[in-house]
């Protein structure tokens, strides 16, 4: 470090809008979170709420938690501690296939779909979250959603470009019809437009409120003089670029 320079704090910016909504009653509360690898504590009593039709995105560098707790939330990893309340359910301890029929299903780094499959039936795995032997006729409202999808139904996932693969795996989110869409990482290696469109997915097929979306854009900016940082949420209107609420970060205890 250069003598005499003093690195900046860092202030999560104030992005209200003016005549912004009032914060909306929670759907998701994580408490407290606690999670291992092994002997190594790697979040230390994260906590956030998320409102009905919000659009959270977690920052922070590589190595901050983010994708861990995003993971936590769903089940994925074991937590040693915390709560995470969907809608006033408490799923702390129930598994991810319980937290899924809750509402809570993710869409997971690195373009997640059974690439030995055809594209209409990696669609159909995503129905069975609500119907055990799948539900074709919510078909269609994907393939409006995502025509190059349809262009492609019966094609193996296998043959899609990173980016169609990555539409595919929102896809399958989407069509799950969930109460909180967690994307993690889902611009990575995108297009601006690819991203554009999967950040403006729209009301989940069978006309039913808008999902909650969590989105862990990666990392964003670094930390100085080897400090931690701890990964910030900040709050987004769905449908719009402007924030509608004041970062905060985590509490990193």
């Amino acid at each position: 470090m250069t003598p005499g320079f003093t690195p900046p704090s860092f202030t999560p910016p104030d992005f209200t809008a003016p005549g912004s909504r009032p914060p909306r009653p929670a759907l998701l509360q994580v408490e407290g979170l606690h999670v291992s690898y092994g002997k190594a504590e790697v979040v230390h009593g994260a906590s956030l709420a998320v409102g009905e039709g919000e659009f959270v995105v977690m920052l922070g560098r590589n190595g901050a938690g983010k994708s861990t707790i995003l993971n936590a939330i769903c089940g994925l990893v074991p937590s040693r501690g915390g709560r995470v309340v969907l809608g006033g359910e408490d799923l702390s301890r129930s598994s991810p296939r319980d937290r899924v029929r809750a509402g809570i299903v993710p869409v997971l780094e690195g373009h997640r779909v059974f690439t030995t499959l055809s594209v209409e039936d990696n669609l159909l795995l995503g129905t069975y979250a609500r119907t055990p032997r799948g539900d074709r006729a919510k078909l269609p409202a994907i393939y409006d959603l995502f025509p190059e999808l349809a262009e492609r139904r019966h094609l193996q996932a296998s043959r899609l470009s990173g980016g169609q693969q990555q539409i595919l795996a929102v896809g399958q989110g989407v069509i799950a019809e969930p109460r909180l869409l967690i994307l993690d990482e889902p611009s990575g290696g995108l297009s601006p437009v690819l991203v554009d469109r999967i950040l403006a997915v729209g009301p989940h097929p069978g006309g039913g409120a808008q999902p909650v979306r969590v989105g862990d854009c990666g990392a964003v900016g670094g930390a100085t003089g080897g400090e931690s940082v701890a990964p910030c949420p900040l709050r987004l209107p769905l449908g719009n670029r402007a924030c509608g609420g004041r970062g905060h970060a985590a509490d990193p205890a």
